[in-house]
């Protein structure tokens, strides 16, 4: 399985599936979020709440909408109103890798999981989730890539995920 660390905006990214970084009540709202939402349009938020509450680490998928993906897997790595943990954030990761292999996934983006208002500091949560994708023994997926919005995250993203 290729691994890669890239720069842009995640709902601007083509792949089978791309990852939100949820909740456990999947509610859309800012962050990763806020901008699959903008990018997918109407609906995708009344479906994403509507497959949830979730368990923390767990995982819930959508439709992508107008997004150029088939898929929408939306991994709680965090309580709603909460914080996210080690835990969470390789439950959360190993949960989104699992479940884009059940759809037959090809490619998958994933953001940094439970790095942003989460809290969870980026260089361990990016060390914590490039561990996980270097454990992973793929069905299908053959292209995974760690998305990073500025060049300041993806180079800690980059340095923290060499560390595996």
């Amino acid at each position: 399985m290729n691994f890669d660390v890239v720069r842009g905006d995640i709902a601007a990214q083509r792949a089978d599936a791309l990852v939100n970084a949820a909740n456990t009540g999947l509610a859309m709202g800012s962050g990763v979020a806020g901008a699959l939402r903008r990018g997918a349009g109407a609906g995708i938020d009344d479906e994403a709440v509507s497959k949830g509450p979730v368990d923390l680490g767990g995982v819930a998928v959508t439709d992508a909408y107008d997004l150029d993906a088939e898929w929408v897997i939306h991994a709680a790595a965090m309580p709603r109103g909460g914080s996210a943990t080690a835990e969470s954030i390789r439950d959360a990761t190993a949960n989104s890798l699992e479940r884009a292999d059940e759809l037959g996934c090809t490619s998958l983006v994933l953001p940094a999981l439970g790095c942003g208002i989460a809290g969870f500091d980026l260089r361990e949560g990016a060390r914590i989730i490039g561990e996980v994708i270097a454990e992973y023994e793929p069905a299908s997926l053959t292209d995974v890539r760690l998305i990073g919005y500025d060049g300041d995250e993806v180079a800690t993203i980059r340095e923290a995920t060499r560390e595996n």
